[in-house]
Formats: structure tokens, C-alpha cells, sequence
């Protein structure tokens, strides 16, 4: 059984910026971060236990003992930042360039006179950021959120996109959004990251050659669901795992080349013992078949 990883993937460097800096000796115990810091459990749970405290947003306010607050890589809206401040935090923004790029590329485009739409998951921490200083908006994910375009009675529209969304499949909506007969003008910038689109190109790749991926990330994180779906739009058995401890054997039984992917959030740490164990499995599974083979 050949075991093979993805050419790009784990943590970016804006997720790898915020670690660190959170993780920095000079915040001890006298830090919250407002949000995870990055859609990871491991993360979340070595920040714990580096003494930082979480809370689950900035409606959780009245909850931060600590005098120093982080944002998260996600980013956050200015007037989030502003009522932090206001409130007498220290505030530290671990905000990833590339997600505050897309914060700078949307109010430019509301100050050409169009309409902002984020191509994104509505309830999603970073779409929440970019939207939350505009005055009106509209995030749309597919087709069947079109309708709400002729509601906003606006027929030139500036559109973005979430930084880990699928690319082609914003290029795909936008393409349709362009056609429509109730809109006249559209200027759309792909704001989906570089790291996100490299990943996204590794793992389509590598399905072309496996039998089965194992997608590895964050349950609620964004970039490592994308990675999956990849997989399943090319009709390639995958598992979307945490950690190594959601292996199962079974699902090796029987494959040729095991492909292994992971989010911009995942560590290479867990990378690492996801793919010791799958090595291990693959030992396992070929001894048995093997066994089966001369019985």
C-alpha cells in the first residue's frame, strides 16, 4: 500500500503568525482570545494549557478577566476592535493579511458606488468580520441565494470571497451572478487565498492518483471541509479526521494508495502522527491480506 502526502498543506503562515504570537512568553497567563485563535482543537487546547483563556466571542465580553485580548486569524470588523478598546483591553491582532485584504478590497469597491457580497458562509467568524463594518451587504454560498440579489434593488454589485472557499466555485457563481438579467455590472475580486487555492490544487491532484484520502483539520474549520468536498466531487473515498485517533482500519482494507491533505489550520505535529499511524495501519492491512492470500 503506498501512503502519500498532499504537496501543500497544514498551517499557513497567517495561521502560524497568530500561534505564535499567542504563544508568546511575554502574554504568561494574561491573555483572552475573543474566538479560536484558528479552527483547531490541538491549537485551542495547547493555548489552554499555556495559560490563555478563550472566550467565544466579543458577546462574551463581561467574561475577560485578563487585560490583554487577542483576535483570532479570522479577523474582526473595526467597530469590534473599537469596543474592545473602548472598554479598556489591550488589544493584539493576530488578523491574517490576507483575511484583512479582503476587509480593505470590499470597502473599496462600497466606495465605487457598488454593492458588497461576500461569497462565504454567512455565520462563519471571518464573513462576519468582513461584513460587520458595512452599512447593507449580502453574503450569498450558492445559487439559491440569487434571489436575495434582486431583493437588494442594486444592479452593480462588488463582489469578494471568503478566504477559504473553493475558487472555482466562486469563479462558477460569479460567472452566473454576471448573467443575470437583473444585474448590469460586476466587479468581482477572487479573494480566495493563495495558501487555500495551493492546498485546493495538491489535493485535487492527488485524488487523480489514490484510492482513498484522509483529510485531516478541524471539525468547524472551513478550509479543511473544502478539501474534502474536492475529494468527493472526483468520486474519491475520504475521511475528514481531527486526529489520528478517528483512524479506522477498515477503511484501508483493500486500497492501493492512500493520499493524506490538511486545512491551513491543522499543525504538522498532527500531520505527522496521522501519518506514523496510517504507515502503521498499512502494515497491518497488508500482513493480513497477505495472510489471506496463502490460507
Amino acid at each position: 500500500m503506498k501512503v502519500s502526502l498532499a504537496n501543500a498543506m497544514g498551517t499557513c503562515f497567517g495561521v502560524q503568525d497568530a500561534i505564535d504570537l499567542a504563544m508568546s512568553s511575554e502574554f504568561a497567563s494574561d491573555l483572552t482570545i475573543v474566538g479560536e485563535l484558528v479552527h483547531n482543537p490541538q491549537v485551542n487546547e495547547a493555548l489552554k494549557r499555556n495559560g490563555v483563556c478563550l472566550v467565544a466571542g466579543i458577546e462574551d465580553i463581561k467574561k475577560i478577566k485578563t487585560k490583554k485580548v487577542m483576535i483570532t486569524a479570522h479577523g474582526a470588523a473595526e467597530k469590534t476592535k473599537r469596543l474592545l478598546d473602548d472598554a479598556g483591553f489591550i488589544v493584539y491582532d493576530a488578523s491574517c493579511p490576507l483575511v484583512m485584504k479582503v476587509h480593505q478590497t470590499i470597502k473599496s469597491l462600497v466606495k465605487k458606488g457598488y454593492f458588497p457580497v461576500v461569497v462565504g458562509q454567512k455565520n462563519h467568524v471571518e464573513v462576519k468580520g468582513i461584513v460587520g463594518d458595512l452599512d447593507d451587504h449580502l453574503v450569498i454560498n450558492s445559487e439559491d441565494d440569487f434571489r436575495m440579489i434582486k431583493d437588494t434593488g442594486s444592479r452593480r454589485l462588488g463582489i469578494v470571497a471568503q478566504t477559504t472557499q473553493q475558487a472555482d466555485k466562486v469563479e462558477a457563481l460569479v460567472e452566473k451572478i454576471r448573467a443575470l438579467d437583473y444585474v448590469d455590472d460586476v466587479a468581482f475580486v477572487n479573494t480566495v487565498c493563495q495558501p487555500t487555492r495551493d492546498r485546493q490544487l495538491a489535493v485535487h491532484e492527488l485524488a487523480n492518483q489514490v484510492d482513498l484520502m484522509i483529510v485531516i483539520g478541524g471539525f468547524n474549520s472551513s478550509n479543511t471541509k473544502k478539501l474534502a468536498r474536492v475529494c468527493a466531487e472526483k468520486g474519491v473515498e475520504a475521511h475528514h479526521i481531527k486526529s489520528f485517533h478517528q483512524l479506522n482500519q477498515e477503511w484501508f482494507i483493500g486500497k492501493q494508495h492512500v493520499g493524506i491533505t490538511a486545512g491551513t489550520s491543522t499543525p504538522e505535529d498532527v500531520i505527522n502522527r496521522v501519518h506514523s499511524e496510517i504507515l502503521n495501519i498499512a502494515e497491518k492491512v497488508e500482513g493480513m491480506e497477505k495472510a489471506t492470500l496463502h490460507s
